[in-house]
């Protein structure tokens, strides 16, 4: 089963929280709808900001996206001009309010979908797959990760036929719920087809109860986080 389910929501409610947070009512599939359109916009929109995750939560007249990211300055802009670009576009998109928050990522190197994506766009510069997936394990390991799983799939180096291969370093217990995995699925266009990137992180177990609330750990210590959209001024969180 471990092998199998995505290890993300396999934690959902046990020490992982949700990316969507609102409720449905009525009209629940139009809201899901928009979320995807919304992801997908900023995913394409904020290609080059090496982002993480986009959070979204709704209030009756509000749309609040915070992205997490490891390059704020490319989101936010010269004196914020950017941020309020882009709180435009979503406005015409939504119809609605929008609010966006910008939370800085300080370690990169643990953050899966940023190391699958940084994986995947070597691959697509002509880098050696080989090469791309043992720097991205070794970082990650010296920043501390209790250990690192990738997966290479398609028609690696240009050969005929498909094949997988896995690289591993540390411990990653996909069974144990209260370790700390991130997960993510990243892509490379190469001209003989799609290569897929797996990896898989381990950051250590968590014991106890663990706030749930999609932006938790956002609050610890000053980041650049918190840039409302529409202010030009960086907010600092205390």
């Amino acid at each position: 089963m471990g092998q199998k389910v995505n290890p993300i929501s396999n934690r959902l409610g046990i020490i992982k929280g949700w990316d969507s947070n609102w409720f449905g009512g009525d009209n629940y599939g139009d809201k899901l709808v928009e979320d995807h359109k919304l992801r997908e916009y900023l995913s394409a929109r904020l290609a080059k900001a090496s982002i993480s995750k986009i959070i979204i939560e709704r209030t009756l007249k509000l749309i609040t996206i915070t992205i997490h990211t490891s390059r704020p300055g490319i989101i936010i802009g010269k004196g914020g001009q950017e941020v309020d670009k882009l709180k435009e576009e979503l406005k015409k998109i939504t119809k609605k309010e929008v609010q966006i928050n910008i939370f800085e990522i300080k370690r990169p190197e643990l953050d899966a979908r940023i190391v699958a994506n940084n994986i995947a766009r070597q691959v697509e510069g002509k880098i050696a797959y080989r090469r791309a997936v043992k720097m991205a394990i070794a970082s990650a390991m010296r920043m501390g990760a209790e250990g690192i799983k990738v997966q290479v799939s398609g028609r690696l180096n240009g050969a005929e036929m498909a094949r997988s291969e896995m690289y591993k370093d540390g411990r990653t217990p996909l069974h144990t719920l209260r370790a700390d995995i991130d997960y993510a699925l990243g892509e490379a266009l190469t001209k003989t087809g799609l290569i897929g990137v797996k990896v898989w992180i381990c950051k250590g177990e968590i014991y106890g109860k663990r706030d749930l609330s999609p932006n938790v750990g956002t609050q610890k210590g000053p980041g650049r986080g918190g840039k409302q959209g529409g202010g030009a001024k960086k907010q600092r969180r205390k």
